[in-house]
Formats: C-alpha cells, structure tokens, sequence
C-alpha cells in the first residue's frame, strides 16, 4: 500500500471513538506545504482559496476534503504565496491532536492528559474559550509544534454565577464552574511559530 493510500485509509476509517491521533509530522509537519499536501491526498482533494477569519475577516487557507466538514482539515500559511510554512493546522472531530486531545473532551481529562493544569480564556467574544499549554506534557509535543484547544460550555444553567468564566479573562481550569456549565473541547488545532522566530 503506497503512504497516500495508507494515510487515506487511517483517516478515513476512524470514527470518534477510536479518533486517529496526528504528529507533528509528515503533513503535519514543521516544513509542511501546500505540494506536500497535494501529494499525500490528492489534487481532488486539495483546495487553496479564501476563507472566513477572525473578527470578520478572511485568510488564505488550503484545505483538505473541503465539502466534508466532519473530515476536513484546515492548513494556514506563514508564507501565503509559496504556501509553506504552516502557522495554523485546524482538525477535524476524526482526528485526535498531539497528546491524544480530540474534540468533545472535558476540562477534567484534558488536564489528565496534561498532568496539571491550564489557562483558558473566558467564554463570549471572539477569542473566548482559547487554551494553549505552557507547562505539562501538552507543552511541547515532538516535531516542534504547539497546541491550541477551543473550549465551548454546554449550557448556561440558571441560577449560576458565570462572571469569572466570561469575557476576555484568564480562566484557571480548576475553576468549578467549567464543570457546571459543561465546558468541552469545540476544536482542536496545532501551529508552529513564525520562521523568524524559531530557534
């Protein structure tokens, strides 16, 4: 089986339950490109074009398996006009990120994964929800990439005090009311940094 049929097949078999976990590696990787892409899938599944960004604006972005929302996956570039460098990677729910994360996962077992805990941002504008790792062992997966998590919370229960879980605000993950209104992963993403900044 060649690698692109090997890589299609894993991808395309997984379910949520049993979600594929990705490296920082090979599409994923650091040096990832748009012609890396189009080799591993496929042209006829590779599409570059403009996308919603943002607070309202828009971005280039090359995206794999465009009209399936349950698989596609989303690659955005530092360099746009070589369309390499990767700076941000979206996954989809069928693929499980560095670590094992994958979307749907609690607040409680995504600080497991971590072995300790997180900072988020609060719920309710357009960055809300946010989390990146700077300590434990999400912190830094191989490959030199970084994680960053979107969470959602289920619901709004009456009668509960949300303030310290809403607006632009550091939310500590141990705060109890992320349990209470059901705070879960929405989106998983990988990124690297600018070329001029890495070491």
């Amino acid at each position: 089986m060649t690698l692109r049929l090997a890589l299609l097949s894993a991808f395309l078999l997984s379910g949520p339950a049993g979600a594929a976990e990705i490296a920082c590696e090979g599409a994923f990787a650091i040096d990832s490109s748009e012609a890396r892409l189009v080799e591993i899938y496929g042209a006829e599944y590779v599409r570059t074009g403009i996308v919603p960004g943002p607070e309202g604006t828009e971005m280039l972005a090359t995206r794999i398996f465009p009209d399936n929302p349950k698989r596609m996956l989303e690659f955005v570039w530092w360099d746009e006009d070589a369309r390499t460098d990767p700076s941000a990677i979206g996954l989809p729910a069928k693929l499980a990120g560095p670590g094992g994360v994958r979307a749907g996962m609690s607040v409680a077992e995504i600080e497991a994964l971590n072995g300790k805990p997180f900072t988020l941002s609060g719920f309710g504008w357009d960055y809300g929800g946010y989390a990146g790792f700077e300590t434990g062992a999400l912190a830094a997966p191989a490959g030199g990439c970084h994680l960053s998590l979107r969470f959602d919370a289920k619901d709004y229960p009456a009668g509960i005090d949300i303030d310290s879980i809403i607006g632009d605000q550091a939310v500590q993950s141990t705060n109890p009311v992320l349990t209470e209104v059901g705070a879960y992963v929405q989106s998983v993403a990988i990124g690297y940094p600018h070329p001029d900044y890495r070491d």
